[in-house]
């Protein structure tokens, strides 16, 4: 694609598989009361996949731009404004100035309040968001093409840096969960480290988009990095981070739901999720996330490379206080406890389709009667309460940990 191409007004993949994701998606369908496909919403989809985030790609394209022409942004720049934002840049070009205009003003509907209570429900989820994550946003994405066909492309998830990549989203994702983690730089003041993750993950997928466009396949999958998939993974993050920590016995009330929904509401604006897919409530979310299943393409070779890339990663894993003798043991216990969550969560139709072995559910038993003990017992207190907080923020670390195996925590340089 270059500039100026026109593009249909869907991508092939639209509905390619749609009896495959009305099977799949039929227990969303029941859980969330879809009573009947609405085609306004499956039109707004597919247009969506021709459709980026605009800012980004001025951004992302002045960063491209040749040393010496006019209105071109350094990664130095950008860094600097990513660290201390608009104002820890002297005289900066007009494409950054609106990139961090965008994500320096909060909106109006934003409750600081319920954003911060959002990020205490994440984190009293702890290892069961790790899980859910992984498992259902993750690797239940993989059952379809474009997304999965970019990041093989790309080098993201597979290979040798499979490992490092699941560590820098579990720790972006961790970032959010901290008192103040999404405060904006103001006043000169730095925002806060998950404002600041966010807002260089939003950078890098722009970069990605304005590098690949070009040799893209646009007409068979729509843009690289388009809305219709954007909305997708917040819908994975929030809507399925409920629905599957529910289905591992965690409690998760209406205040709380709508809460971790202002995170993310919150998140994916930062993101530059168009405002049609930014919604608070999570059965609305249900909704749209049945329709962009149903809007999917049917599953590639490149799901099954990425899952099994994801299940090999957890015998590179490092587990401090596990003596060398014994680290295999619990590495290939954690990749049978994958495996057998999996089979859970996907279903037998989907781990054949993915090349995964079927194991008994024996992980998802023992990790509910875990789960009812904290969150229905002792976390009925005001002390288990904290103690569940504490607990998470803590599984959150050591997972984090765990997957950069020793080395240096942090997301991937922003390149040019």
């Amino acid at each position: 694609m270059t500039t100026g191409d026109v593009l249909p007004a869907y991508p092939r993949r639209f509905r390619e598989a749609e009896e495959r994701s009305r099977r799949m998606g039929r227990p969303l369908r029941v859980f969330g009361r879809i009573a009947e496909v609405d085609e306004e919403l499956m039109s707004r989809i597919g247009r969506a996949f021709n459709e980026r985030d605009e800012v980004g790609a001025r951004l992302a394209e002045a960063i491209r731009t040749r040393a010496g022409e006019s209105g071109r942004v350094t990664m130095e720049q950008l860094r600097a404004a990513l660290a201390g934002g608009l104002e820890a840049v002297p005289g900066p070009p007009a494409a950054l100035v609106d990139f961090m205009h965008a994500v320096q003003t909060v909106p109006d509907w934003v409750d600081w309040a319920k954003v911060e209570r959002g990020g205490v429900v994440f984190r009293r989820l702890g290892q069961n968001a790790a899980d859910v994550l992984l498992q259902l946003a993750l690797i239940g994405g993989y059952r379809f093409g474009g997304p999965t066909d970019l990041l093989v492309a790309t080098g993201g998830l597979t290979g040798d840096m499979t490992r490092r990549r699941l560590a820098e989203t579990q720790m972006w994702g961790n970032s959010l969960a901290d008192p103040g983690a999404l405060s904006p730089p103001a006043g000169g003041a730095p925002g806060g480290e998950g404002w600041r993750l966010t807002v260089h993950v939003r950078a890098m997928h722009a970069l990605v988009n304005h590098s690949f466009e070009p040799r893209w396949d646009t007409e068979r999958w729509g843009l690289p990095i388009n809305m219709a998939d954007q909305a997708s993974t917040l819908g994975l993050f929030d809507g399925v981070l409920i629905i599957g920590c529910r289905a591992l016995g965690v409690p998760i009330s209406r205040a709380e739901s709508a809460d971790l929904m202002h995170l993310w509401k919150y998140v994916g604006f930062l993101m530059g999720v168009h405002d049609d897919f930014l919604v608070d409530d999570e059965w609305e979310r249900h909704r749209i996330n049945y329709h962009v299943l149903m809007a999917q393409a049917d599953i590639s070779e490149a799901g099954r490379e990425l899952t099994h890339a994801v299940v090999g990663a957890q015998a590179e894993r490092a587990f401090p206080g596990w003596p060398a003798p014994l680290l295999g043991v619990r590495r290939r216990f954690e990749t049978e406890r994958l495996l057998s969550m999996l089979t859970v969560f996907l279903g037998r139709q989907s781990m054949h389709e993915l090349g995964l072995p079927l194991r008994p559910p024996w992980a998802h038993v023992y990790v509910a009667a875990l789960n009812t003990a904290r969150y229905r017992v002792l976390g009925r207190t005001a002390a288990g309460g904290r103690w569940l907080e504490a607990w998470g923020a803590r599984r959150g670390r050591a997972v984090v940990r765990s997957y950069f195996a020793g080395e240096t925590a942090a997301l991937g340089e922003l390149r040019r």
